[in-house]
């Protein structure tokens, strides 16, 4: 299988922090990754648009003729390939909630994030709109103070004591938000701590930049 990425665009991080996590955590994941360039328009080649039309990024190449274009499905493929050690639960109802914390970080954290940057610094050369980017920056402390909560009782990661896909989530969110000057305000004191403890974990160290 290849996986089709940028270093630092969110959707591709999270699936490179879940594979990091996964193969640290002993899971056999056989995934090259290939680099398309956004900055060059290496998506907008037909290579690229014969795998995604749309031209966006992270794409797996399942087999040949077969891509997965959406950075969740390709997760729960790669989990429902290599199960154990389990990224997105043990059981229903944890595969459920890890799901839910995933999508909250995806929608609330990791898109107004990347709306953010696109509208102020976009690394795409996008023209500045500040309308836009202040709309999506003023969403932000909802979900910045309900993970904020959840991590009171001092769980090393979201949904407890091992890392999953919500974590990859949120990470990546994140650091994409560092490219626009975005971080986790102090209040948050609990998120932040978080945020300290996950970057300086290997599988960070090795796919984050900034």
């Amino acid at each position: 299988m290849k996986l089709f990425v940028f270093p630092v665009a969110p959707n591709p991080t999270k699936v490179r922090l879940y594979l990091a996590e996964k193969r640290l955590a002993g899971g056999r994941v056989d995934v090259e990754e290939v680099t398309v360039d956004l900055r060059k328009g290496e998506q907008k080649a037909p290579a690229h648009l014969a795998r995604d039309p749309l031209g966006k990024l992270p794409v797996l190449e399942v087999e040949d003729g077969v891509h997965l274009t959406e950075s969740l499905p390709i997760i729960l493929y790669l989990e429902d390939l290599v199960p154990a050690p389990a990224m997105i639960g043990a059981t229903p109802l944890e595969r459920a909630q890890t799901l839910n914390t995933e999508r909250i970080a995806e929608q609330g954290i990791l898109y107004p994030m990347a709306r953010f940057v696109h509208a102020t610094k976009s690394p795409l050369g996008l023209p500045p709109n500040p309308p836009v980017a202040e709309a999506f920056a003023q969403g932000l402390p909802t979900t910045f103070a309900l993970l904020d909560a959840r991590l009171a009782d001092g769980r090393p990661f979201l949904m407890g004591d091992r890392p999953t896909v919500a974590d990859c989530t949120l990470a990546a969110g994140l650091q994409f938000g560092r490219m626009g000057g975005l971080d986790v305000d102090a209040e948050y004191a609990h998120l932040r701590r978080w945020n300290d403890a996950y970057r300086a974990r290997e599988p960070a160290q090795q796919v984050l930049v900034l």
